[in-house]
């Protein structure tokens, strides 16, 4: 996901890297770089609490603890886990308890693989969300079986985002865009457009080609993709995408190449790509039971557009091989 832009005006941007993927901050009517470097130390922080992929975090001594005993952790991990655990038992695709069978594939990363329907079903054993223990009194969490991860992977980026906008709102910048490595968050108006909305190119999820297949017009919000083309694993000329299905554990299986959420804030949009994407596609009542959202993008794997909730006028089809329907 890119953004597109007609004219410039004042502005200043800084490209990074953290949560495993290029980070980069844009911020308008300023060119204070100092804040985009503070911006990038908040980013660090959490991403200190939340990941998995390093063996020391504070969701990690969790994580660790596995089996053996609870673990007080600060009101930011305990309040993610929360959401988490809550959008967990909901039992719509989403799992906070799926990281050993993330960690057993661990596509996206040097030593992905496919495993053996053994490994499969031994993992399967401990990723029931519904056996975590929070304790509100102290803020502890507790895995009762050793094995057992949290990842909290699938909304990490998301509340990073949110918190981003918060941090740039206390010092008074009013426009930019946080990517958070295609997690778009875009605060205010897009100041360089003269109907003051933004334009987001919506990238080919059959490829690695980053030419957009359409660019959407978007006002203040989130964009959130979740795709199959992102993180794969290629195994005698199969693929095998990066989004685990916890019931069979293996990569969810359907006609979808990807789906894009438009909503208020970040975290929400990535719970219901989620949600989307192992429904098959779209949601009947969606729009009226989740007022946070605005509307979806769905692309499928024979180059079908559905859009819901966004007005076929914001969208144009910039790849003409893909067809609006």
């Amino acid at each position: 996901m890119k953004i597109l832009e007609k004219k410039s005006t004042l502005k200043i941007s800084k490209t990074y890297r953290a949560l495993g993927t290029v980070i980069s901050l844009t911020i308008y009517g300023h060119q204070d770089e100092e804040l985009l470097d503070k911006t990038y130390q908040l980013i660090k922080y959490y991403e200190q609490l939340f990941t998995v992929n390093r063996d020391q975090s504070e969701l990690m001594a969790v994580n660790h603890k596995a089996g053996i005993e609870p673990v007080q952790v600060s009101g930011a991990v305990y309040g993610l886990t929360k959401i988490a655990l809550e959008k967990s038992k909901e039992a719509f695709g989403f799992n906070t308890a799926i990281g050993p069978l993330v960690k057993l594939w661990h596509i996206g990363f040097s030593d992905a693989k496919l495993p053996t329907q053994a490994e499969i079903d031994e993992k399967l054993k401990i990723i029931n969300p519904d056996r975590i223990i929070l304790r509100d009194d102290e803020f502890s969490i507790f895995l009762p079986e050793k094995g057992m991860e949290i990842d909290l992977g699938a909304i990490a980026k998301g509340y990073i985002a949110d918190r981003i906008k918060d941090f740039w709102h206390a010092y008074g910048i009013s426009s930019g865009i946080i990517n958070l490595g295609g997690n778009l968050l875009l605060v205010g108006e897009a100041p360089h457009q003269t109907d003051k909305k933004w334009r987001i190119g919506i990238r080919n999820p059959l490829t690695n080609d980053k030419k957009p297949v359409l660019q959407l017009l978007s006002g203040e919000g989130s964009v959130v993709t979740s795709g199959i083309s992102e993180r794969y694993l290629k195994v005698n000329d199969k693929i095998y995408h990066h989004i685990i299905d916890s019931k069979t554990g293996y990569p969810h299986h359907n006609q979808l190449a990807s789906v894009t959420v438009l909503s208020k804030k970040s975290i929400d949009g990535e719970i219901e790509t989620t949600r989307l994407f192992f429904a098959d596609g779209p949601i009947e009542n969606w729009l009226t039971e989740n007022p946070e959202v605005y509307g979806a993008i769905f692309i499928s794997k024979d180059k079908k557009i559905k859009a819901v909730g966004i007005p076929k006028n914001q969208i144009y089809v910039a790849d003409q091989s893909f067809e609006f329907v």
